[in-house]
């Protein structure tokens, strides 16, 4: 794999990870507005984008030890967004939405774990 090869899948999994967390931003945003709705709401959105910044934290490291935390840190927000995705109660016009976030999220979940194997 040539530098630019890398860098350009670099970039496509941070455009991965921000386009997720604009989904579920999205997602969000038009869920009925129920109190738990609100609440795993929250925590969704806080997790969610906390994983493509992890991720941009681990291409800066300053070590490979920083590096594998960076994304393990990624992979357990990965886990967190699916968990709240489990949680929240669309209407019916967004379950295919949930739906397709928490593929997304197992499909990141596996990415990340991969790297961590891979870097080991």
């Amino acid at each position: 794999m040539t530098e630019k090869d890398s860098k350009s899948k670099t970039y496509d999994l941070e455009e991965r990870t921000l386009e997720f967390a604009k989904r579920v931003n999205a997602y969000v945003n038009k869920l009925p507005k129920t109190i738990t709705n609100i609440e795993n709401g929250k925590q969704l959105t806080r997790a969610s984008g906390s994983v493509g910044a992890n991720y941009i934290e681990a291409n800066e490291a300053l070590s490979k030890k920083d590096f594998l935390m960076r994304i393990r840190i990624s992979r357990k927000e990965v886990k967190e967004s699916r968990y709240w995705l489990h949680l929240t109660e669309p209407s019916k016009d967004e379950i295919k939405e949930k739906d397709y976030l928490i593929d997304e999220a197992t499909q990141l979940m596996n990415i990340f774990g991969s790297i961590l194997i891979k870097s080991k």
